[in-house]
């Protein structure tokens, strides 16, 4: 709670609660009752709860705004991603780099191993971005349109699409959110990395053996999918100029984010490289790039699939999504700056005795974080400045911490709709949530790779594999920070000389 006011009282667990209930009660309302997917109103009636109660305690609004603002401010690097993101779309489709893919992919790919390959392609392509979000509307577009080809529902692309794209952003050191995990909680960052493989590499096994079932089980291999191919291959060559050259902007991009140069910029670059391409290769106007980069892409071919994939795009096709970002992070903010996460988190933490009730509880407390306040950074940001301690006081590495809140926070961020990541993922894949097409939320439980990797990270907590205790050099950091650190019970005390230093079980 970030205020000097002696007037200000912290709430109680009760009263913290408050906000947090009835704001999912209003969503549960309008989401069952309503069956209507627009999270918007919710969220900015919980923001006027989380403030009344912040006022209730004693905070003067100025100070509540701040709070919602900083959030807001902290996170505006994303809002830019996702607005270079819309006009990457609307551009990449007219230059003909979006259909290129489309088409090669349906020649070259066998329907079969289409979901496999769709993962392994999303976890290269986002390891070397470092933005699972840039993957999702660029590579998972085209793939969605790959396996519309191909006859695949749209749920199970969509699965394989954000299973590779958001684990090839939770190890790649380019991605900002693997990079804020291990500063809020004071570790090496590639040892963070290295510390996720072993929940990393079986959740990806499994989800590639689930995906490679999968597509043998829903392709009939018949007439009619052959049929299908056929029909969006010609559509796609009649209305665009297909050639291996259209691919330039995409690879520009990649070349760029490995060279390690910004991903706005890099991303711009693509922009303006897809531009170049329409004009060049498509024949169209300036004025017309301008268009797609701001209203998106409108074509059509008479083929329904191509149609309902081609046409989007553009920076006023993320308003949606940006909208609902920006009253999320709102809301986040004030139940930070109003203290009832803090106190939420207080409580949980003064009911876990063992390394196994921390772990599952700091993998739990980002998963809800994600839930309640909409944002990504915030429930790795949080979770993690608040446990610390209480793992240093355990004798544990922070490294467990730091694994604990990148898989309840990157990974659980796109399979929670009003999230911040799930309202991108529904935006950019043109799901139709929006719409009221609800059963295009079975891409939640499809993403396999996204919520085994937090099942695989309780596992370990209870056996003690892939746990590792403090080593001598963490213990003397905290010896020279002289960082007051936490025993079960939740008491300060200033001695880590006390924590003996044991190997892990397992590495």
């Amino acid at each position: 709670m970030s205020t000097d006011d002696p007037n200000v009282r912290e709430p109680s667990l009760g009263l913290a609660l408050v906000p947090v209930v009835l704001t999912l009660a209003v969503l549960g309302l309008q989401l069952f009752y309503f069956d209507d997917f627009t999270p918007h109103i919710p969220l900015s009636i919980g923001l006027a709860i989380t403030a009344l109660v912040g006022l209730y305690l004693g905070h003067k609004w100025p100070n509540i705004q701040d709070g919602v603002f900083h959030v807001i401010h902290v996170s505006l690097p994303s809002v830019s991603v996702l607005i270079t993101v819309g006009m990457i779309i609307g551009v990449w489709i007219a230059s003909g780099t979006v259909p290129t893919l489309i088409y090669y992919g349906l020649v070259i790919l066998s329907p079969e191993i289409f979901l496999a390959a769709a993962m392994i392609l999303c976890s290269i392509v986002s390891l070397s971005l470092g933005t699972s979000w840039g993957t999702v509307g660029t590579v998972g577009l085209a793939l969605m349109g790959i396996g519309a080809g191909f006859g695949i529902p749209m749920y199970w692309t969509a699965g394989a699409v954000v299973s590779g794209a958001f684990f090839g952003d939770k190890i790649s050191p380019l991605s900002d959110t693997t990079n804020l995990a291990p500063a809020v909680t004071g570790t090496d960052l590639f040892d963070h990395i290295r510390n996720m493989m072993p929940t990393t590499v079986p959740a990806m096994l499994i989800a590639l053996g689930i995906y490679t079932w999968a597509g043998f089980a829903l392709i009939d291999g018949g007439e009619t999918s052959f049929e299908r191919i056929e029909s969006i291959t010609s559509a796609l060559q009649d209305n665009f100029w297909i050639s291996p050259w259209l691919l330039v902007p995409a690879l520009l991009v990649i070349a760029l984010a490995v060279t390690k140069q910004p991903p706005i910029p890099s991303l711009f670059a693509g922009v303006v490289a897809g531009g170049l391409m329409a004009i060049g290769f498509q024949g169209v106007g300036l004025h017309d790039v301008f268009t797609f980069a701001n209203s998106g892409y409108s074509i059509d071919t008479g083929v329904s699939e191509i149609d309902s994939l081609l046409n989007r795009g553009g920076i006023q096709s993320m308003m949606w999504t940006i909208s609902l970002i920006l009253i999320a992070l709102g809301f986040g903010g004030a139940l930070e700056r109003t203290g009832c996460l803090e106190t939420i988190i207080n409580a949980i933490m003064s009911k876990v005795r063992s390394f196994a009730g921390v772990q599952s509880s700091a993998i739990g407390t980002s998963i809800a974080t994600n839930l309640v306040a909409g944002d990504p950074y915030l429930s790795i940001a949080l979770p993690g400045r608040m446990y610390a301690p209480v793992y240093r006081g355990m004798g544990y590495s922070t490294l467990n911490l730091s694994r604990a809140i990148e898989e309840g926070g990157t990974l659980m961020s796109p399979l929670i709709p009003w999230n911040a990541g799930g309202a991108f993922v529904i935006s950019a894949l043109a799901l139709g949530v929006q719409d009221g097409n609800l059963e295009n939320l079975l891409y939640i439980p499809l993403a396999f790779a996204c919520w085994l990797a937090p099942v695989f990270g309780i596992f370990y907590a209870i056996t003690g594999f892939f746990s590792p205790k403090a080593t001598p050099e963490e213990i003397q950091g905290w010896n020279d920070s002289g960082e007051t650190i936490k025993d079960l019970s939740g008491h300060g005390f200033d001695a880590p000389e006390d924590i003996q230093a044991t190997s892990s079980p397992a590495q």
